[in-house]
């Protein structure tokens, strides 16, 4: 019998988080991981991202339910499927989110989840290497983080248009506050990603010798008498199962999309839906697989003109070689580009205190219906969402199957406000491709194809051409144990099953008016913290 003091269901960015942290404290930890090892040397390169996150090796590769809301289009998506999880496949913008994110998770229930009571875990996960207060800012931790250091002259133009519509310039928004326009801060070191494997899991298994098993797809948690016991796993496409069991406590760290899907098959979440699937109920948690959101985002698109520094420009023939050759000499470069350059957190009220829509932008263009495919001729993106979405939608298991990817409906643009917010940002970006200095560079705006002047045809834009943003959070929602929608409790304990936590994305009871990675990372030292305290 294979016994450890934990085992760790997903090596994505919590689950490398907390088995370190849980490791150099003495602990033997075994961590399952679905996919592969991080291996592929596209994973280092920060532009790697145009192949990576097309590797059906490296990725869970999923299609969101469609609505009326979008279109009835299908939208696809894809997340991290290998040591690091999306960590190691995502665009490596950093962004916490804001302080009152926190603080409505603490006046909701999650007790101890304020901002200043999670900002000292958000600054033990970082090495930030830029200016910004050290009252914010952390300067020795494992994940390095920087502002981009390729900053080229298109983009200077954006973020003096976006400062020309009203948008102050800041130079640190993960510090004091976060509205205003700068270039992002990125998990990139010396032009190479730093996925959490790297940060964390890597040095987990040099140092105190963490067990991380690769192909390893956990079926489901095994539990007695009400406890979890451990896991049951085996490769993709093998029936003959191993286990692996917990003497301490189990963690299912495997993300918003397939955390619920394991729990629901291990027979813990919605009792309807577990006995139409004729699976045993375990414990009724009618929020399991509940809460979903995302961040629903809306892009436009400009051809400019050419010898402004565009990616279209400099990805390909001689100049993709210059370009190649700075790489390797740790210069500024293309290679070391994250999913967009420049970052803008606005509000629509000047007297409110939150911000409620970013805007971004990319020195580049794709083709039209292509994936990952630039443009022939230089361009431009920009890109909106809606920080705090108020729509909810639900993940469920599709069968009793493990294999068979589950039903996610993550209802975009549900809600009125939700709607009212994404054409207050579109408009915003369209003013600012309308604004000098960027204005006078651009020769075409491609998309939207034809001209939108109302708000009418801005939302019918948004529903026929948006996407999701790869931030699903909320389906194992974090609560008070009297909120009967709540899975979790503020210590990330399953309620009702003994030895069971739940650490990921999924226990966010709201959306973070930001990428989720920081914040990922943030839960992920607080519950290591909160373990330690219950079991040494």
């Amino acid at each position: 019998m294979e016994e450890f003091d934990f085992v760790i269901v997903g090596a994505g960015t919590a689950g490398c988080a907390v088995a370190y942290r849980l490791a150099e404290r003495g602990n033997t930890v075994c961590v399952l991981e679905a996919g592969p090892p991080d291996r592929n040397p596209l994973i280092r390169i920060p532009s790697g991202i145009m192949k990576t996150s097309t590797n059906a090796d490296l990725t869970w590769r999923y299609e969101f339910e469609p609505s009326e809301n979008t279109k009835n289009r299908p939208i696809p998506g894809f997340f991290g499927k290998t040591l690091g999880g999306s960590s190691a496949i995502h665009g490596m913008v950093y962004n916490r989110g804001q302080r009152s994110d926190f603080d409505g998770w603490a006046a909701g229930g999650a007790e101890g989840w304020d901002y200043f009571s999670v900002l000292p875990y958000f600054r033990r996960s970082e090495r930030y290497l830029d200016g910004g207060e050290d009252e914010f800012r952390g300067r020795d931790g494992p994940i390095p983080i920087a502002k981009l250091r390729m900053q080229e002259q298109i983009s200077d133009r954006f973020i003096n248009s976006a400062a020309a519509t009203g948008i102050p310039l800041t130079d640190d928004y993960n510090g004091r506050k976060q509205e205003g326009v700068s270039y992002v801060q990125a998990q990139i070191l010396n032009g190479r990603r730093w996925s959490s494997a790297h940060g964390y899991l890597h040095p987990a298994r040099r140092k105190f010798k963490v067990d991380v098993r690769t192909h390893a797809l956990a079926r489901r948690v095994l539990t007695k008498d009400g406890r979890a016991i451990g896991v049951e796993y085996g490769a993709w496409e093998a029936d003959d199962l191993k286990t692996v069991f917990a003497r301490k406590s189990t963690i299912v760290s495997a993300g918003a999309l397939v955390t619920p899907k394991i729990l629901q098959l291990s027979g813990i979440g919605p009792a309807k839906l577990l006995q139409q699937m004729g699976i045993s109920v375990v414990r009724d948690l009618r929020g399991v697989g509940a809460n979903m959101t995302d961040h629903f985002s809306a892009r436009m698109v400009a051809r400019v003109k050419p010898g402004l520094g565009t990616i279209n420009e400099r990805a390909k023939g001689w100049p993709l070689a210059v370009e190649i050759a700075k790489w390797l000499m740790g210069r500024p470069s293309v290679l070391a580009m994250t999913a967009m350059s420049v970052f803008a957190f606005c509000k629509s009220d000047p007297s409110s205190r939150d911000t409620e829509y970013s805007l971004m932008f990319l020195p580049a263009s794709l083709k039209s219906g292509m994936t990952r495919r630039l443009d022939d001729y230089p361009g431009v993106t920009g890109g909106v969402w809606q920080q705090r979405p108020d729509s909810r939608g639900y993940v469920r298991i599709r069968s009793r199957d493990i294999r068979d990817p589950p039903v996610i409906q993550p209802n975009y643009l549900d809600t009125e406000i939700d709607r009212q917010v994404v054409i207050r940002a579109i408009k915003h970006l369209d003013r600012v491709f309308k604004t000098e200095p960027l204005a006078s560079v651009i020769e075409e705006i491609t998309l939207p194809v034809h001209a939108c002047t109302t708000d009418d045809e801005w939302l019918d834009y948004v529903r026929g051409n948006g996407m999701g943003s790869y931030h699903p959070a909320g389906t194992c929602k974090m609560g008070s144990p009297t909120d009967p929608a709540a899975v979790v409790d503020p210590r990330l304990r399953v309620l009702g099953i003994r030895d069971l936590r739940v650490v990921d994305a999924s226990i966010f009871p709201t959306q973070p008016s930001g990428n989720l990675n920081a914040s990922v990372m943030m839960t992920a030292e607080k519950a290591a913290d909160m373990i330690l305290e219950d079991f040494g």
